[in-house]
């Protein structure tokens, strides 16, 4: 390591720190984007927004296009069906802690419907897959078709997590 000391997990104890106590409350708000996303997929539909200036789809939609900075064009259901761009094998869950059994996190190219997005720039959305870790081990998964896997209609929150994750399409 240049420029510093590795600090061993044990040695952090013996520096100098300040515990929080207190509890925080705040509020949040989803916002006009991530409240349709959210409730889209309560309903089991995907939305995202498109800029027709540089031709991107956001899923999650966004309002500004961080590409050409000026607001999207409109909103569009694209599909839950696309396919790997890339994957990896995850051994820890996503607050740290090790995983009992590892996870396979992917970026998923969703399919866009229409004419006028034929040519669409979607940077991809990541997501649980639903395939064997080995799969992405030796390389099987990429360029793979998969669609999502919905909760049941009657458990859905309005969650990311109401996909349960993507699986290969038979």
């Amino acid at each position: 390591m240049v420029g510093g000391t590795p600090i061993r997990e044990g040695d952090i104890k013996n520096y100098p720190h300040e515990e929080w106590t207190r509890p925080f409350q705040y509020s949040v708000t989803a916002g006009t984007a991530y409240s349709k996303f959210l409730d889209g997929l309560k309903s089991g539909k995907i939305y995202g927004t498109y800029c027709s200036k540089c031709g991107h789809v956001f899923v999650p939609p966004k309002m500004y296009c961080p590409y050409c900075f000026k607001p999207v064009d409109g909103w569009v259901e694209v599909k839950d069906e696309g396919t790997v761009i890339t994957a990896v094998v995850s051994y820890i869950s996503a607050t740290r802690e090790p995983l009992k059994e590892p996870r396979v996190v992917g970026v998923i190219k969703l399919d866009v419907p229409g004419k006028e997005f034929s040519e669409h720039r979607f940077p991809g959305i990541m997501h649980y897959l639903c395939v064997d870790p080995e799969d992405v081990k030796s390389m099987k998964v990429f360029g793979m078709r998969v669609k999502a896997r919905w909760k049941p209609a009657n458990q859905r929150t309005g969650s990311v997590l109401d996909i349960e994750c993507f699986e290969p399409v038979r």
